[in-house]
């Protein structure tokens, strides 16, 4: 007992006071966390009235995940609460961040199906800091461009230069791990230097433009990036339109993209002014020159790891426009005056006529026919019927002030034969009660005769094709056939035929050729 009466406390009755097993008692009293206040004479230990008030500091402090050594320095006044429990925070966290990454680690093998030999790579990169991780494309950056004057280009790359975060999910991890072995391509580094190389080029001798700097940079970048959202736009319209790159539809929209292309060419070097065959060839000479696979796929793997949005795929559009350009070399206006004096009902009629010609291939089709191959590219007998039915589907929906956007859709379902008829026999009411032939479409101001007569074309064009697919006779339409082929020449007479275009280079017609045949082989089929 102590000097004022207060009893000693039994190791036992600690334990039923506090919870605390007597074996963990012992135990963090060997590790002078509590220490006895005497012995009985047998050698027991007893603990004073402060002894349950230790324990739970202790137990606590425990459970929280503090070592021995540094519960010891509180208790002992060595070191304050708040210094202890800021250290272990950290090392807590950093326990965390190991297990969050070893976590992320297990889940990206999981997805992606890795196999054994791929786990050291991926564990080693997850491991690595903020900083090894950037240095890994820095190097590879200053690799590829070695002796190449393009700053700007250098610093864009490097100011995107990719950081995991903390708690990485396993598509993130995924994508660090593939973008880690791709920055060690020798193709990539091979892009970046011709990217790198056509910059250099680009702004050799310009200097330093009036009112340059960073908000000049930045203002030219903004631009920069409105012309590729505007080209995306318009190339993705006109591909879910069915706009052919060598059309006179697509005319426009090349005038369009150029216009506003041409603001953000001032820094450049010998930079264009005005609309024209060299502003068009320098446009198209920077399409095919980012037209890199391997950058744009580092930088989709780069928008994952730091969750930044992915810019649009750019293939399909990319490819529209550079046909377009190389289609379109020399701004031309439409030629409206070769409209102006048609007769708005001979339009109808010749589509009328034309339609009946092929109508009368379509009713005789028989479903093994729909799978046989056509002269026209890789199409087969239904596909090309469906284009067929998609063109008065298109041009009478630009007659109601509503275009389709269907292109890729199934547009004849379970009855071809019917979805022809009905998408003429409805096209033809559509252009008659909304007086198309004589107006105009558009902020261009297309000639809606041009349209109608345009599809006049692919039906006869296309309905030759059908009959060559079937051995039917190609003696099609004939009271408008020679206007037909006649309209052709004027509206594709000027279009260069090129890569991505809807037409072949014409080819010879054999003597005693239909207008059908002649049509055909001016449009680049093997008559």
């Amino acid at each position: 007992m102590y000097e004022d009466g207060t009893e000693l406390l039994p190791i036992g009755a600690l334990s039923r006071l506090t919870g605390i097993p007597v074996k963990t008692i012992r135990n963090w009293s060997d590790q002078d966390l509590l220490p006895p206040a005497a012995r009985t004479p047998a050698g027991y230990r007893l603990y004073g009235t402060d002894a349950p008030d230790r324990l739970e500091i202790v137990r606590s402090l425990r459970e929280l995940g503090v070592g021995t050594a540094a519960i010891r320095a509180v208790l002992r006044r060595e070191r304050t609460l708040a210094d202890t429990a800021a250290c272990s925070a950290d090392a807590l966290d950093a326990q965390i961040s190991a297990l969050r990454a070893q976590s992320a680690v297990l889940r990206a093998v999981a997805v992606r199906g890795s196999a054994a030999e791929e786990l050291p790579q991926m564990t080693r990169l997850a491991r690595q800091t903020a900083g090894e991780r950037r240095r890994i494309v820095a190097d590879a950056i200053d690799d590829a461009l070695r002796g190449i004057p393009a700053p700007s280009y250098r610093g864009g790359l490097l100011a995107a230069t990719p950081d995991l975060p903390e708690d990485p999910t396993p598509e993130q991890l995924a994508a660090w791990t593939e973008l880690a072995d791709l920055v060690h391509d020798p193709e990539l580094r091979a892009a970046w230097r011709r990217l790198a190389a056509y910059s250099a080029r680009m702004t050799a001798g310009t200097g330093t433009a009036p009112g340059g700097g960073p908000a000049a940079t930045a203002e030219a970048e903004a631009g920069a990036r409105r012309v590729a959202a505007l080209m995306h736009t318009r190339a993705e319209t006109a591909l879910a339109d069915g706009v052919a790159p060598d059309s006179p539809a697509a005319a426009p929209v090349v005038a369009e993209l150029v216009a506003a292309w041409l603001p953000t060419q001032a820094g450049t070097s010998s930079p264009p002014t005005e609309d024209g065959p060299a502003a068009r060839a320098r446009l198209l000479e920077q399409l095919e020159a980012v037209a890199e696979p391997l950058v744009e796929r580092y930088w989709r793997l780069l928008c994952t790891v730091t969750s930044r949005p992915a810019p649009p795929r750019w293939e399909a559009a990319g490819a529209w426009t550079a046909a377009a350009l190389r289609a379109h070399l020399t701004p031309v206006e439409v030629d409206r005056g070769a409209f102006a004096g048609t007769d708005p009902e001979r339009v109808l009629y010749a589509y009328e006529r034309v339609v009946g010609a092929v109508g009368g291939l379509v009713a005789g089709l028989r479903s093994a026919d729909l799978a046989r191959p056509t002269p026209c590219g890789a199409w087969t007998v239904r596909e090309l019927l469906d284009h067929m039915v998609w063109e008065s589907l298109m041009v009478a929906s630009i007659a109601e002030g509503t275009p389709r956007t269907d292109h890729t859709a199934d547009h004849l379902g379970d009855d071809p034969r019917t979805a022809f008829e009905e998408s003429a026999r409805d096209a033809l009411a559509v252009f008659r009660s909304s007086g198309m032939t004589v107006r105009t479409f558009g902020p261009h101001q297309a000639p809606g005769a041009l349209f109608v007569q345009q599809v006049v074309i692919e039906l006869l064009a296309h309905g030759w094709d059908l009959a060559r697919a079937i051995g039917a006779p190609t003696v099609l339409a004939p009271e408008v056939a020679e206007e037909t082929l006649a309209a052709a020449r004027r509206l594709y007479g000027a279009a260069p035929r090129t890569e991505g275009g809807s037409f072949a280079p014409e080819r010879p017609a054999p003597p005693g050729a239909t207008a059908a045949d002649r049509l055909a082989a001016y449009l680049g089929r093997a008559v």
